[in-house]
């Protein structure tokens, strides 16, 4: 089993819905979230919130899940922000889970 997680812009919350369904996540938690910035970031392609002072109303989405469905929300979401036409990808990551109740 693995978390995944996931944080995007508040509009991107239909589009990330959509891929879990696809990568046969149909469970998932969701959590409004406030993305800051302090100063300027020293690599512009891997910032994760826009630069300067600036407030950007996120949604961090996570889900415990098996393996494979992590895997494939990851690819998803790699081939999703190849295509994103705005300068906010969606952001994941997946941890492995060593114990459960």
């Amino acid at each position: 089993m693995k978390l995944l997680v996931v944080t995007c812009l508040k509009e991107y919350l239909g589009d990330v819905s959509r891929i879990f369904k696809q990568a046969n996540i149909d469970v998932f938690s969701t959590s409004e979230i406030v993305g800051h910035r302090n100063g300027a970031p020293s690599n512009l392609l891997e910032d994760w919130f826009a630069s300067g002072g600036e407030e950007v109303d996120s949604m961090m989405i996570f889900t415990f899940t098996p393996a494979a469905n992590a895997e494939h929300g990851m690819s998803l979401i790699k081939a999703y922000n190849e295509n994103l036409k705005e300068n906010f990808p969606v952001r994941a990551f997946v941890m492995p889970v060593e114990k459960s109740v």
